[in-house]
């Protein structure tokens, strides 16, 4: 029996990166878990993989964070699955390359705040009143270090978790004291948003982190397992870094 047997827990961009160290971690501790990201079949290949190696039910769901409807659409197939959701993990991310700031259209802006913080509000607002509701629950936030240490070439991207912050230690104001709400606001990782960086950018992150080097997407595991459990009990409203030490 692992610290989440008979516990369902949400990941969104849960079948890739980090997500998906995420969800096989969730799993191996015995939780039902329900991967939500944009690409159903990776969903899918995850759902059959965690389901064949730990026994536990897993229901893979085709969401666009970014998307009202589409995260109403989640929660209302969480409920006809299991009835409830005991952890939720926004986790999903999105921090597309532009050339200047003057040419950052209004299109990959709404996207950007629309992944990163529009969704997390959403899905945070409908399962976290519903986790009152039934008597308790954790939401764990991926944010990042951006949110902190914004640079011009992601500036969009890091008001939106500088916001996603402010929206955790909202929530755990809103949904106390029978609901947890905690982020970890995440360094360099090798995950799939990283394919984009050029070499010079891997290096003077290397640089940058005192432990010299980027992380790597199972090393951000525990940390969310530990807010999401009640080892954590008296943590709540907190943004843990885990960034590898960066100034």
């Amino acid at each position: 029996m692992g610290r989440f047997a008979d516990r369902v827990v949400v990941v969104t961009g849960g079948s890739r990166g980090m997500g998906r160290a995420m969800v096989r971690a969730f799993a191996a501790e015995g939780a039902s878990v329900v991967i939500a990201s944009r690409k159903i079949d990776a969903c899918e290949e995850l759902a059959a993989e965690v389901g064949d190696r730990h026994g536990v039910a897993a229901l893979p769901v085709a969401c666009n964070v970014s998307s009202w409807d589409d995260c109403d659409a989640l929660v209302d197939a969480v409920d006809a699955a299991f009835g409830r959701a005991d952890v939720l993990v926004n986790n999903a991310g999105l921090s597309p390359l532009y050339p200047a700031l003057d040419e950052v259209s209004e299109g990959l802006f709404d996207k950007v705040l629309g992944v990163n913080l529009k969704g997390p509000f959403r899905l945070s607002a409908a399962l976290g009143t519903r986790m009152v509701a039934a008597g308790g629950g954790a939401i764990v936030n991926i944010s990042s270090i951006a949110a902190i240490r914004p640079g011009p070439s992601e500036l969009p991207y890091a008001m939106a978790k500088a916001g996603l912050n402010t929206l955790t230690e909202g929530l755990a104001q809103a949904f106390g004291p029978t609901v947890r709400v905690n982020g970890v606001q995440a360094g360099p990782f090798r995950t799939d948003i990283s394919t984009a960086w050029t070499p010079e950018v891997v290096g003077a992150f290397e640089r940058s982190t005192a432990l010299g080097r980027i992380g790597e997407p199972e090393e951000i595991v525990p940390a969310v397992l530990h807010l999401a459990s009640d080892e954590a009990s008296f943590t709540t409203g907190s943004v843990l870094r885990v960034d590898g030490g960066m100034p």
